[in-house]
């Protein structure tokens, strides 16, 4: 009966002309804000099932014109599209289940009160944020390690992410108390069994975010197999993708300086134009289903993980 009341009262409280200004000056920026995002994706979107010479002409504003998958028939005509996406696939996920497997115990370990010399750790870690060896010297450790043209080298070298072992760690100190495990010790819980059994399944915010971060980067990442792969079999989709717009580029190239027929040089080149959308498109789509699972722990593991501590 009282929270009717309370909801009575709050609902007959008339809202202020200022409110009602500021609310809406508030969605009009909030609105534009949204469409600067949204209408670029919305426009590749329609730009890769639209006529090549609808989208070279300028036609293509909001809607397709020319309903067309000739963009993406010409992607997977080349069979080295799956077999890299697959690549990709198989490096993203055992590259994110290293990162977990370093950087969770490693964040763990350094937010424990008891755990000695963990500020002088934490301090050679922050140190590689902003000092690095650079790519020689990288290539060559990778190089020494024998890990040259293996799906490792892509995924070893940067096993840890400091900032992310960071946001972990500040987690685990906030979320994760010493008398939590003062209790499970009295028991006769080691720190290994409450990492494990205790620990992680409190920690299924931050493990998503980790997840979404790593996984990303992997997925994304093209200039590491450019450096270490040889075997073009081995290469991943980011590299693929970017080989064969290269090829493309060259080919229309050379097409141009042997006088080819004007009508099927514009022809290759709109098509070129229409297979870059296509792309963009095949290439985001693992990371768009990606995140509607993980979208309900972002905020509270990022917020909880960075502001605390």
């Amino acid at each position: 009966m009282k929270k009717e009341k309370e909801m009575d009262v709050q609902s007959n409280i008339k809202r202020c002309k200022e409110d009602v200004i500021f609310d809406t000056v508030i969605f009009i920026i909030l609105t534009f804000l949204f469409l600067i995002v949204a209408y670029p994706l919305w426009w590749v979107i329609i730009s890769s099932v639209s006529d090549p010479k609808a989208v070279s002409g300028g036609q293509v504003i909001w809607r397709p014109i020319g309903f067309t998958m000739k963009g993406y028939a010409e992607v997977f005509e080349d069979d080295s599209i799956v077999r890299s996406f697959l690549n990709s696939v198989l490096y993203t996920v055992c590259g994110v289940l290293v990162n977990l497997a370093v950087t969770l115990p490693t964040a763990y370990a350094l937010s424990r009160d008891k755990f000695g010399g963990k500020k002088i750790i934490t301090l050679f870690y922050v140190i590689t944020m902003f000092f690095g060896g650079g790519l020689i010297p990288t290539y060559l450790v990778v190089q020494s390690c024998g890990l040259l043209d293996s799906m490792w080298a892509l995924i070893l070298p940067g096993c840890l992410s400091v900032y992310n072992m960071i946001v972990a760690r500040t987690f685990f100190k906030t979320n994760i108390s010493e008398e939590l495990y003062e209790a499970a010790e009295i028991d006769g819980c080691t720190q290994g069994r409450f990492f494990f059994q205790i620990a992680l399944p409190l920690s299924g915010a931050i493990t998503a975010i980790m997840v979404l971060y790593y996984g990303v980067g992997h997925w994304n990442s093209y200039f590491s197999g450019l450096i270490y792969l040889s075997d073009q079999n081995k290469y991943p989709l980011q590299l693929v993708l970017r080989s064969i717009l290269i090829t493309n580029e060259s080919a229309l190239q050379q097409a141009a300086t042997t006088a080819e027929a004007r009508a099927a040089l514009n022809e290759k080149k709109e098509l070129i134009e229409l297979m870059k959308y296509s792309l963009i498109i095949i290439s985001s789509i693992p990371v768009l289903i990606l995140y509607p699972f993980i979208q309900r722990h972002f905020v509270k593991g990022v917020m909880i993980g960075s502001v605390k501590g």
